[in-house]
C-alpha cells in the first residue's frame, strides 16, 4: 500500500512540475570562459545593458571563472550573435534547462517523502530541507542541549514565515563574549547555503569536544534561513527554483512584481552601483533601505551585537571566493589586510583540505559593485571582519548542486569556516568575562 501512494505521489508531482515549468522550457544554458581583459569587460557590458533579456546566473570580474548564462528561446540568436560580434568564446552546456530543472525539483520532493525528519536528531547531508524542518532542528537542539542552545524568534517574514536564530555557546554562564554571527539563504536559490549553515550548527553543538576551541572564549550567534518566503518558493516549482529575491510585491504605474534583493537593501550606500531601481530586476534594491522585513531582522541582529560582534559571516553560492570590504566601490577599508589575513586563512585551510581554489579580495575586486550588502553593512556598523563566501558551484545552473554532492561541499565548507574560527579567537580574544 505505501509503495502504491509513493508512486500516486510520485506522478502527481510529474504533472505539477511539467505543467508548472514553463518559465524555462526552451531555455538554453551558456558557459563563456573569456580569454582576454577586452572580453570580459564586453560581457560585464552585455550583462548591464541586457539584463532584462539574458539572466546571466555568474559573472566573475577575474578571467579565471567562467560566466553561465541562461537564454530564452526568443533571444537566443540574438545572444549568439552579441557574442560573435565581440568575439567571445561560447559553448552550450544545456540545450533544454527547463527539463533538468524539473527533475531536480521532484528528486528533491521524493527524497523528501522518502527521508522525512520527525523533529528529533542532526539533519543529515542526503537532501536539502525546508525551512520549517530547520526551525525543528533548531529547537530539537535547544531541547536537547539547555545549557549550550538557546533559541530565539527574532522575527517573520513579509508572508508570515517565523524566523529564528540560535546561539551556541560552551555553558559555562559565562557573559560579555565575542560574537560571530554567521547567516545562510539571502537568495532563495541558493540551497547550499543554508545547508552548510545547518551542517555548522551541528558540529558546534552535537561535536561540541571536536570544536571546544572555537567556543571557549566566543558565542556563535546563526540565523540559518534569512529569505525564507524565497526558500520555499524555489522548493514550490520548477518554475521557480531560480528565483532569488524575495516576496513582497511592488506595484510601480501599475505594474506588479514581486520581490527584493535582500543582499542590496541594506541601509548603507544604497541603491548605490551593482543595484537596481526595477523592480522586475533580480538585483532590485528595494522602494526604499530595509523596506524587507528579513533585512530588518538581520539589521536588529548586527545591532544587538554591535559591542561584541568580531565577525560576520554571510554564506551564498556561487564562485569560489571569499570576499570582504567593500562592495560599494573600489576603496579599501584602512584594515583591509586584517580581513586578508583571515580570509586566507580559511581559503589555504579549503585548498588543503580538498584542493579546491578560493578567491580572495575585495567585493568589487572580484566581483563588482554591490552596493547595500549586508558584508559592508555589518562592517559599517563595528563588526571588526566580514565577509560574503561564495561556495562552489554544482549541477547545471551552478547553484543546483545534487543531493549526492552536499556532504562533500558542506564538509569542505566547515573546513574554511573552522579554521577562520580558530584565527580569530587569537587574533581577537574576549575581553575578561564575568558569570552571569
Amino acid at each position: 500500500m505505501a509503495v502504491k501512494v509513493l508512486r500516486l505521489l510520485a506522478l502527481l508531482w510529474v504533472t505539477f512540475e511539467f505543467a508548472a515549468a514553463g518559465s524555462y522550457e526552451g531555455y538554453k544554458l551558456y558557459e563563456i570562459a573569456t580569454e582576454t581583459i577586452a572580453q570580459r569587460n564586453a560581457l560585464n557590458a552585455l550583462a548591464q545593458e541586457d539584463a532584462d533579456k539574458y539572466d546571466f546566473l555568474s559573472l566573475s570580474r577575474l578571467h579565471t571563472q567562467k560566466a553561465r548564462v541562461l537564454v530564452a528561446p526568443a533571444h537566443d540568436e540574438s545572444f549568439q550573435a552579441e557574442l560573435r560580434n565581440q568575439k567571445i568564446p561560447f559553448e552550450l552546456k544545456n540545450t533544454n534547462f527547463g527539463r533538468t530543472i524539473q527533475t531536480e525539483v521532484l528528486q528533491n520532493r521524493m527524497l523528501r517523502q522518502a527521508k522525512p525528519y520527525n523533529g528529533t536528531g542532526r539533519l543529515g547531508t542526503e537532501r536539502y530541507y525546508s525551512h520549517d524542518e530547520i526551525n525543528a532542528y533548531l529547537d530539537d537542539l535547544a531541547a536537547r542541549y539547555p545549557t549550550r542552545v538557546f533559541v530565539r524568534i527574532v522575527g517573520k517574514t513579509y508572508e508570515g514565515r517565523i524566523l529564528k536564530t540560535i546561539t551556541i555557546t560552551n555553558g559555562d554562564g559565562v557573559t560579555g563574549k565575542n560574537v560571530v554571527f554567521m547567516d545562510g539563504a539571502f537568495h532563495a536559490r541558493e540551497w547550499i547555503s543554508p545547508a552548510t549553515v545547518v551542517y555548522a550548527i551541528g558540529e558546534l553543538v552535537e561535536n561540541f569536544e571536536a570544536h571546544a576551541e572555537l567556543l571557549q572564549d566566543y558565542d556563535w550567534v546563526i540565523l540559518p534561513v534569512m529569505n525564507a518566503d524565497g526558500y520555499e518558493y524555489t522548493q514550490s516549482a520548477s518554475a521557480f527554483r531560480l528565483w532569488r529575491k524575495t516576496r513582497q510585491p511592488v506595484t510601480v504605474n501599475g505594474t506588479t512584481c514581486y520581490g527584493t534583493d535582500p543582499n542590496r537593501n541594506f541601509g548603507f550606500h544604497w541603491m548605490g552601483k551593482g543595484a537596481s531601481s526595477n523592480p522586475c530586476s533580480d538585483i532590485y534594491a528595494g522602494p526604499s533601505a530595509f523596506s524587507e522585513p528579513e533585512a530588518v531582522v538581520v539589521r536588529d541582529i548586527m545591532h544587538s551585537l554591535r559591542d561584541r560582534g568580531i565577525l560576520y559571516l554571510t554564506i551564498h553560492s556561487y564562485g569560489y571566493a571569499l570576499f570582504y570590504p567593500w562592495g560599494w566601490g573600489p576603496e579599501l577599508p584602512d584594515t583591509w589586510e586584517d580581513l586578508h589575513e583571515v580570509a586566507m586563512v580559511g581559503a589555504d585551510a579549503i585548498r588543503d583540505y580538498s584542493g579546491t581554489e578560493y578567491e580572495v579580495g575585495s567585493s568589487t575586486a572580484l566581483y563588482g559593485e554591490a552596493a547595500g550588502a549586508s558584508d559592508d553593512y555589518a562592517f559599517s556598523e563595528g563588526f571588526t571582519l566580514s565577509y560574503t563566501m561564495e561556495l562552489p558551484h554544482g549541477g547545471d545552473s551552478g547553484f543546483d548542486p545534487p543531493p549526492s554532492d552536499i556532504d562533500r561541499l558542506v564538509k569542505e565548507t566547515w573546513t574554511g569556516i573552522r579554521a577562520m574560527g580558530l584565527k580569530i579567537t587569537t587574533k581577537y580574544p574576549s575581553p575578561k568575562q564575568t558569570l552571569s
